[in-house]
């Protein structure tokens, strides 16, 4: 019998980092939504959503850390999945331990690993067992800054107009690097080569998307020259991607507070990618903090 193969997401990740609400953003995108789904029983789920009657084009399946077998349980069942021409994405929501103790403790519910321990000991567990799906993920979201309605347009971001194959989507993300790094960078820029707008007085309180501010950081010695190079690697990386089949991608641009040299080059390379063809979404992390 001919069969319909379906676009399928697997959406894991941290207890309380938030599958149950990127799970109802992709019920109400029109995704069929499996929750709690063992791992096993993914190529099942394939099979009967492929079938010519009653096809089911898009599905996401939850699944979590409970089955000790989990992370060679999830390894197989997507070999499996790949082997008959399926190639599944996984979705992998991630969050601080700080955030996550404070999201157990405001429901007042143990988490699924701690047994006789505390919410950190289950935290710690699960965290170790989802080393190696949180690496092979095609998307990391943090959610540790995010509420429900942030949470939920990251995941229209990413899904809304999926129907099919989807080509490469970037977010390149300008940060502080006295906040500390963006957990679900993929790509990391450094751009405290460059001298700091923050030291010239009418620059400092304007920020990277500012006329001044831009023309001040590009106009500076290997501005241009970092932006040409880093530009070549990033299209380099791109083919690559797209051979790997790997659909999303963040890239990182810090610089000391996020506010001047990160943002000014981070809509570049934003611009860049986009005259590539990617589909682009630039965001700035710390600004505004200061």
């Amino acid at each position: 019998m001919t069969q319909h193969v379906p676009d399928i997401v697997i959406v894991t990740g941290m207890s309380g980092a938030g599958r149950s609400t990127a799970a109802k953003a992709l019920e109400d995108l029109d995704w069929f939504v499996v929750d709690n789904l063992p791992p096993g029983l993914l190529a099942t789920m394939a099979d009967l959503g492929g079938r010519v009657q009653d096809a089911v084009p898009r599905i996401a399946v939850v699944v979590d850390v409970r089955s000790r077998a989990f992370t060679s349980d999830l390894h197989s069942a997507i070999g499996e999945l790949e082997a008959r021409g399926t190639h599944p994405r996984v979705v992998f929501l991630e969050a601080s331990d700080d955030a996550l103790v404070r999201r157990f403790e405001s429901v007042r519910r143990p988490h699924p690993l701690q047994a006789d321990g505390r919410i950190p000991d289950g935290i710690a567990r699960e965290r170790a067992q989802l080393l190696e799906i949180r690496a092979a993920a095609d998307l990391v979201i943090d959610t540790t800054n995010l509420n429900v309605h942030q949470l939920r347009a990251k995941v229209v971001d990413a899904f809304g107009d999926t129907g099919g194959e989807s080509s490469l989507r970037a977010t390149v993300v300008s940060f502080g690097y006295k906040y500390g790094l963006p957990v679900d960078a993929d790509l990391v820029v450094d751009c405290r080569f460059l001298p700091n707008p923050h030291w010239v007085p009418e620059l400092r309180p304007q920020n990277g998307r500012d006329e001044a501010v831009r023309d001040y950081v590009l106009g500076q010695r290997g501005a241009k020259e970092f932006l040409d190079s880093y530009t070549d690697v990033l299209r380099l990386l791109i083919e690559g991607y797209e051979r790997e089949g790997k659909h999303y991608v963040t890239l990182a641009v810090g610089c000391t507070g996020g506010k001047h040299r990160s943002v000014a080059m981070a809509e570049q390379f934003g611009q860049r990618l986009r005259d590539e063809g990617v589909d682009v979404q630039v965001a700035h992390r710390d600004l505004g903090r200061e």
